[in-house]
């Protein structure tokens, strides 16, 4: 069975956060970037993954239909991990990071899908797991940069049964809000994305303590600074999280021997995807840490989480981001019930993307 064709189809969603605006750059973040990668093979089977794309979806999307797509296809759709390799060394002199590697992870993770459709199982149960799976979730809140907003939608997620939740605040008033509302029984995370230098990392760390946070996340700029966050977390004893920013198993060998986490979180849709993701499950498990997949995602990069979530022996949380969408292409999959995330036990990821929801949120940049 060979890949006949690769198609990057590109989405955009709206949603509300409940917040105030918020954003990178110049614009607001209102509409959620989702780059599907569509890959037809000759046998009939069609399977769907997704590219990391928030804020760069136009770039990446010209890595998939101009660098990956002309050597996929062709290529035997069952060779999944020889081919993700072949292709990574192919296109290194292009950078094994970013954007070529979030391209490559959508071709990855369609093939996974085809995989499983064409074995007639679900990714879970191909790689290892027994099916009837739910998973633990958290809300993984959008930063308000206030502490009444952030008090009123802790109240409003534990209010639909998440009873783990994740904040994406780096002021104390906001983390203490949080706590306040939570009360001592609902662990908090803390989701920085990179703002201090290792020396503020230090100072902010120690100021969080008394909050009792279950861990702190990406303190440091840059993120690939392992032996700083390895040298924050012994001094501080503070459980430190990262890896949404590491692509391939080869950066998260350098995080773990340095000893820099405690919770490693690989973003399927970024890392390489589910090849990669394997490979860093194995590795993290070697060195005794724990894998919370990153995956505030609505595509296929959602539905892959939930598969390699179920896959994992020691469990994992599993992240939703806390927003509500206009449009799912999931139905009410991406929803927890009782704060958990029913896996799916159809063929490949588990269901198929809705056709309507694409036809309607497909964009051109034409």
């Amino acid at each position: 069975m060979k890949i006949a064709a690769v198609e990057a189809i590109p989405l955009e969603i709206p949603f509300q956060h409940g917040g105030k605006p918020f954003g990178w750059g110049a614009e607001a973040w209102t509409r959620l970037s989702i780059l599907l990668v569509r890959v037809t093979t000759d046998a009939g089977i069609t399977g769907y993954g997704e590219a990391f794309s928030y804020g760069c979806r136009r770039a990446v999307q010209a890595v998939v239909e101009d660098m990956i797509a002309p050597l996929a296809v062709g290529a035997q759709a069952g060779d999944i991990i020889a081919l993700n390799r072949s292709l990574q060394q192919k296109l290194h002199l292009q950078g094994r990071h970013g954007l070529t590697i979030f391209a490559l992870s959508g071709l990855d993770i369609a093939l996974w899908d085809i995989a499983g459709k064409a074995a007639g199982l679900p990714v879970h149960r191909l790689l290892g797991a027994v099916g009837g799976k739910s998973i633990p979730g958290y809300a993984s809140l959008f930063r308000y940069s206030d502490p009444e907003l952030v008090a009123e939608r802790c109240h409003a997620a534990v209010a639909q049964g998440y009873r783990w939740i994740k904040l994406h605040e780096i002021h104390l008033p906001e983390v203490a809000a949080a706590r306040g509302a939570l009360g001592e029984d609902v662990p908090i995370m803390v989701d920085t994305n990179c703002p201090w230098t290792p020396a503020e990392a230090r100072r902010q760390a120690l100021a969080l303590e008394p909050y009792g946070i279950h861990w702190l996340e990406e303190p440091i700029f840059p993120p690939e600074d392992f032996a700083s966050l390895a040298r924050l977390q012994s001094e501080t004893g503070i459980a430190l999280a990262a890896g949404e920013n590491a692509c391939t198993a080869f950066d998260f060998h350098k995080m773990l021997a340095a000893g820099a986490v405690t919770y490693a979180q690989p973003s399927v849709t970024k890392v390489g995807g589910i090849s990669e993701f394997v490979q860093v499950a194995a590795l993290a498990r070697a060195h005794g840490v724990e894998v919370m997949p990153h995956s505030p995602y609505f595509g296929p990069g959602f539905a892959a989480s939930l598969q390699l979530a179920a896959a994992l022996p020691e469990g994992a949380l599993f992240e939703r981001l806390y927003v509500d969408l206009e449009a799912s292409l999931y139905g009410d999959l991406v929803d927890a019930a009782g704060g958990e995330f029913r896996v799916p036990e159809g063929p490949g990821l588990g269901a198929d993307p809705d056709a309507d929801v694409i036809a309607a949120y497909r964009v051109s940049d034409a």
